[in-house]
């Protein structure tokens, strides 16, 4: 298992500590510093069952300052998301888990947590 993280993140840290307590080995990615590809967004992504917009922080400078609020939420505008994240890490939502199953999930409160290490 990985997960995505951010260390300034308090989500994140918790995750961490639960997946510590529980004496999970997993991967740490510091996605701030390790930036995913395109590539590897979509394949998150397609892991999550989600869409870009789904994961991304709306309330960061960084999507103030490209107007997401006003882009599209569609198929044809998917790509658009997928290139502001991969441009724009911390635009991406946090901690994310990608399970040994196949799946992933944002893990923004104990029971993701718990249901990524269910799988």
């Amino acid at each position: 298992m990985e997960i995505w993280i951010n260390p300034a993140c308090s989500k994140c840290r918790s995750a961490l500590s639960l997946l510590d307590a529980e004496g999970t080995e997993y991967t740490v990615r510091r996605y701030l510093e390790d930036v995913p590809s395109e590539d590897e967004i979509r394949a998150v992504l397609e892991r999550l069952g989600l869409e870009p917009w789904d994961i991304t922080r709306t309330q960061e400078a960084a999507a103030k300052e490209l107007g997401l609020k006003d882009w599209p939420r569609d198929a044809g505008a998917r790509d658009r998301w997928i290139a502001a994240l991969a441009a724009h890490p911390k635009l991406i939502q946090r901690p994310i888990i990608t399970a040994d199953d196949g799946t992933a999930v944002v893990a923004r409160s104990e029971d993701a947590v718990r249901d990524a290490l269910s799988r």
